[in-house]
């Protein structure tokens, strides 16, 4: 992965409706592989040292900023540090659950969760997937992940087949990331609850940053904005695990470390 040295001229445009009038501008970040390096053990990932203390700089100055993360709300609040930034809003479960000013708003989840989750340990057992392949439980989400595997792509594809039809029998989606295959509610994703969070916004201008695959409807959200003349920027926090971002891309860094030093940049 090579980080583009330039926004492209539409990225470009955006970071410019940004600095002329940030009052209005909304930035949004995914949180694990974006704001956080991904780790072996999603229970032990946390922020870049400096993301917390960036966002509560640039917060006071802009109109909104928004994590939207798959992890439950209140997790990524403890993990990111965010307690106490005001200004700051986290849609955990892409956009089931909203936490704002120290208050967390959440859905019960849907019964194919918990029937998911009672089949799937036995399901996973069955397939002869590797004893590394793991279970995380987000409540809302369930998500299988094969980083720990000798082979981990090859245990995610092996996987990938049943837990679609998991999916399917139990009501649920199928959503592929970094090594992880994940079962979740259907009818939200990050470009979803971003367009939501707009909507009571008249945003000067739009950002969002991203890692996986997951954001890529995120993208598409800042797409769409372009089309109906909100200047956008789409900020991939590059991998060599995963490409597809960096081709849809305004503005390519390097990891967690590069989207902070990005942040950086946009401080007066």
């Amino acid at each position: 992965m090579n980080p583009s040295p330039s926004p492209t001229p539409d990225g470009a445009a955006g970071l410019d409706a940004i600095r002329a009038d940030p009052a209005r501008a909304v930035l949004g970040f995914d949180f694990d592989g974006t704001l956080a390096p991904i780790v072996p053990d999603p229970a032990q990932a946390r922020a870049h040292p400096r993301a917390s203390e960036l966002l509560a700089r640039l917060a006071p100055r802009v109109g909104a900023i928004v994590v939207i993360t798959g992890r439950p709300a209140a997790v990524a609040v403890e993990f990111g540090g965010f307690e106490g930034i005001d200004g700051l809003v986290v849609l955990g479960q892409y956009g089931l659950e909203r936490w704002e000013s120290g208050e967390l708003t959440a859905p019960e989840p849907p019964p194919g969760v918990a029937e998911a989750r009672a089949k799937l340990p036995a399901i996973l057992s069955a397939s002869g997937a590797p004893a590394e392949a793991f279970i995380e439980d987000k409540g809302q989400a369930l998500a299988v992940h094969t980083r720990r595997c000798a082979e981990p792509e090859v245990a995610l594809e092996r996987l990938r087949g049943l837990l679609g039809a998991l999916a399917e029998r139990t009501g649920l989606v199928l959503e592929p990331g970094r090594l992880v295959l994940e079962l979740r509610p259907p009818g939200m994703d990050k470009g979803m609850a971003l367009r939501r969070f707009l909507e009571a916004r008249d945003p000067s201008a739009v950002l969002f940053a991203g890692d996986d695959l997951g954001d890529l409807a995120a993208f598409d959200a800042v797409d769409d904005l372009r089309a109906r003349g909100v200047p956008g920027v789409k900020v991939c926090s590059g991998s060599t695990e995963v490409t597809a971002l960096a081709a849809r891309a305004d503005l390519t860094v390097e990891g967690p470390e590069g989207v902070v030093t990005f942040l950086e940049s946009l401080l007066p």
